[in-house]
């Protein structure tokens, strides 16, 4: 760093970085009126550095140092997920429940006046499986719903509610799809909603009654289909595992876990 000298630490043996003006015994160039650092300015100027004549401006390029890699790599290949296949399906969620199942139960022959459904997005439960060709998809969307109603010979219109489950399945057609493959599909999307009063439904007496309510979501997605590939240097490609799509002679059977 060189040799200080004792009245102004900036002197050393190779001479003085500034002069003293420029440290405030004088006048100082670096923060005259035409300075970068002039209060009064409303853009930086230009700064005369160390009595230079010459304008002075900060251009400073940083640069991250290498980042050293563990280990070197051994192959000059990389593994990446092909697209066997995109589409935008939909889901239809339904039941019919009987008068029976909402608290308080409702009176048979009872006139609906309304049914609201409310579904719980977040609560669904989705099951995927590939199959040969086939995406199979299995689910529950929770769903509270409310149904206003008046009793036979009543003017007072009344509520009463059931919290449940509506199941769905899909089975999408996807040529080229394999066991192996893998799903991606984003969150379920809310088509629809309807609701149907009157439908017929098999009673606890055995007896078929009309005293039930039908509920159907339609939901919206997509679903996409990957599979892991490896890709050479020359754009050439082959599959992780070559025998995937082989077929077998027992059908794929699967117990999904309950929600």
């Amino acid at each position: 760093m060189g040799n200080f000298g004792k009245k102004n630490p900036m002197h050393s043996n190779w001479g003085s970085a500034c002069s003293d003006s420029d440290w405030g015994f004088g006048s100082d160039s670096r923060f005259s009126d035409d300075s970068r650092f002039d209060r009064h300015s409303k853009f930086k100027k230009p700064c005369k550095v160390c009595k230079s004549h010459d304008d002075s401006v900060c251009d400073c390029n940083f640069k991250a140092p290498a980042r050293q890699l563990a280990a070197p790599l051994n192959s000059d290949c990389v593994l990446v997920n092909s697209v066997v296949g995109s589409k935008a399906v939909q889901k239809v969620a339904e039941a019919t429940f009987p008068f029976t199942a909402f608290t308080p139960a409702i009176p048979a022959g009872s006139t609906i006046v309304s049914v609201s459904v409310v579904p719980n997005l977040a609560g669904v439960t989705r099951n995927t499986t590939i199959i040969r060709d086939k995406v199979v998809n299995i689910g529950l969307i929770p769903v509270t719903i409310t149904v206003t109603f008046l009793a036979p010979g009543s003017t007072t219109p009344a509520t009463a509610t059931l919290t449940t489950s509506l199941p769905f399945q899909e089975h999408t057609d996807f040529p080229g799809a394999c066991p192996e493959d893998t799903v991606i599909e984003p969150p379920l999307a809310l088509e629809g909603i309807f609701a149907q009063p009157g439908v017929p439904v098999i009673g606890t007496t055995g007896l078929v009654t009309t005293n039930a309510i039908l509920v159907k979501i339609v939901l919206r997605t997509t679903i996409t289909v990957v599979r892991p590939v490896i890709v050479d240097k020359h754009g050439g490609i082959c599959d992780v595992n070559e025998r995937r799509c082989e077929t077998t002679t027992t059908p794929t059977t699967n117990t999904l876990p309950a929600p």
